[in-house]
């Protein structure tokens, strides 16, 4: 593996209902990369994020993060530094600013500043004594990302992040994902079906078809001169979905 790659995969599988899910040979995520994982529906992209998450684990072959094999259960330390933005985030017990300073705090990180700055940038300053589970789902979708991006992991995992907001806060949303990985350097997989998305945040773009890594390059190579017929078929808008459904 080269010394700037932040995962490697090798030989990854993951099975779901007799059939493989998740089959992946190789697929290398670089060092402080913004990388898109694009998909129809029930291509195994949450699949992997969660292998990449080190929630689940691979049933065949090995995940490496920043040159260490990963045992399993992984490691804490390995773990905290993955954040990562659920699909269908799940709020923790209490109010929306103890949800943002909960990572802070297992990592006895200080809290004040960095929490008043995330509510201030995900305009949830007003909802901030609120109890989080009372909040709407795209307040919730942005405090997920505001709680992910508080105690600035090094890697970052997003399932769809902007799926449930309104066009205004989805543009806010791509902003502050944008200068994470500029200003800090935070390596980005990001797993999405809006292909606008990916072509305007993303470094790299890889296309995943029934668990397969179809095609991986360049973004703009990808979206201009795709090399396989299958990625040239799904920016056409012709290869929507495939069963069992699983983003």
């Amino acid at each position: 593996m080269s010394q700037a790659a932040t995962f490697e995969i090798l030989g990854l599988r993951r099975g779901y209902g007799g059939g493989w899910r998740l089959d992946l040979p190789a697929i290398e995520v670089r060092q402080g990369e913004f990388l898109a994982i694009l998909g129809p529906t029930g291509a195994g992209k949450s699949t992997l994020l969660r292998l990449l998450h080190l929630l689940d684990e691979p049933e065949a072959g090995r995940l490496v993060f920043e040159g260490i094999p990963i045992p399993f259960p992984a490691p804490l330390e390995i773990r905290r530094s993955i954040g990562m933005v659920f699909q269908r985030p799940l709020m923790l017990t209490g109010s929306v600013r103890d949800n943002i300073a909960y990572g802070l705090k297992v990592r006895r990180q200080r809290e004040g500043s960095r929490v008043e700055e995330m509510l201030h940038r995900f305009d949830l300053e007003h909802l901030a004594p609120r109890d989080a589970r009372t909040v709407s789902g795209g307040e919730m979708q942005r405090l997920a990302l505001a709680r992910a991006l508080a105690s600035r992991p090094r890697v970052l995992l997003l399932d769809e992040p902007a799926a449930s907001l309104d066009p205004g806060h989805a543009a806010v949303v791509e902003g502050i994902i944008r200068d994470a990985h500029r200003e800090d350097g935070t390596t980005i997989v990001l797993a999405t079906h809006n292909l606008g998305q990916a072509r305007r945040l993303a470094q790299r773009v890889g296309l995943l078809a029934s668990g397969r890594l179809v095609e991986i390059g360049e973004t703009e190579d990808l979206f201009t001169q795709p090399r396989q017929p299958l990625t040239a078929a799904y920016l056409r808008g012709e290869l929507l979905t495939e069963e069992p459904a699983d983003s």
